[in-house]
């Protein structure tokens, strides 16, 4: 049986050698044209450098006597104190510490959504003249760390978590402003343009184009920024901040490590649990 002269022609060509496309190849290693070569060769030296002027005494730390320091500075962890009336106090502090991060993630999150938009570019017509100030007032807000905002605070706030919290969502807001105004300037500008034709104006565009859009992203930044957070609020209470921080500082300086033990298990079963939740959110949205 003959076959079909109307039937397609077959070729094992692949596609692009069907369509006689030229194959682009990558340059040979540790070539001119190579960038990524050039950027390892960079990092191995910034990296060799920093050992050299560093000056770190290896020896000193993995010697023997180091060993049976740290093992007697551990055993006095052991056992942790575990009695009603300080794990209560610790149950009350971690709750405080929860509240400050929730807070100031909220707070840093409309604070960054608010920022982001006159920090992004949403149209090729957009003039975005505000778009240079505001991301050097992103790039200020971030570049202070939460300690250092949390020490400036303390004059004004005062003492307790008031400050921590302000602190947090201060510096916060500087991180998810940027990685907001990214995601926004990131999307399909289709939609958009299609409403600005019709004479929509900006703000309903934004609400309506832009906003659905980048809607699972900034959930999925806010909630990874509520984890860092949670760790950050712990460490505030060293400078008087509330929360377990301030307990823990108490604690250390008095050299109670019984009681610091308990503290520290507080923080990282609280830790894992956010972990947890935060994951499991973020991999929900993303569906």
């Amino acid at each position: 049986m003959k076959p079909s002269t109307n039937s397609p022609p077959i070729t094992t060509a692949f596609p692009r050698e069907a369509a006689n496309l030229p194959y682009k190849l990558p340059p040979p290693l540790f070539d001119a044209r190579c960038k990524a070569c050039w950027f390892t060769v960079a990092l191995l030296v910034l990296v060799i450098a920093s050992f050299v002027t560093l000056e770190l005494d290896w020896t000193a730390f993995v010697s023997l006597e180091a060993g049976r320091s740290m093992y007697r500075f551990m055993a006095e962890f052991f056992p942790p104190d575990v009695s009603p009336k300080f794990v209560s106090k610790v149950v009350s502090a971690a709750w405080e510490t929860l509240a400050m991060s929730a807070l100031g993630t909220v707070m840093a999150a409309v604070l960054g959504l608010a920022l982001a938009v006159p920090a992004s570019r949403m149209s090729k017509q957009d003039t975005a003249w505000l778009r240079s100030p505001t991301r050097w007032l992103l790039n200020a807000l971030r570049a202070i760390p939460e300690l250092v905002w949390a020490a400036l605070l303390l004059i004004s706030a005062g003492l307790g978590p008031m400050a921590g919290t302000l602190a947090l969502a201060l510096h916060t807001s500087g991180v998810l402003g940027r990685l907001f105004a990214e995601s926004m300037e990131n999307i399909p500008t289709g939609p958009g343009d299609a409403l600005r034709t019709q004479g929509v104006g900006p703000l309903r565009v934004f609400a309506y184009a832009t906003l659905p859009q980048v809607l699972p992203q900034l959930m999925s930044y806010t909630l990874y920024r509520w984890e860092n957070n949670i760790r950050a609020a712990a460490v505030l209470g060293v400078v008087g901040a509330g929360g377990l921080g301030q307990m823990l500082s108490f604690n250390m300086g008095l050299f109670l490590m019984n009681k610091t033990a308990t503290i520290l298990g507080a923080m990282l079963l609280m830790v894992a649990c956010v972990d947890v939740l935060s994951f499991t959110l973020r991999r929900w949205l993303n569906r």
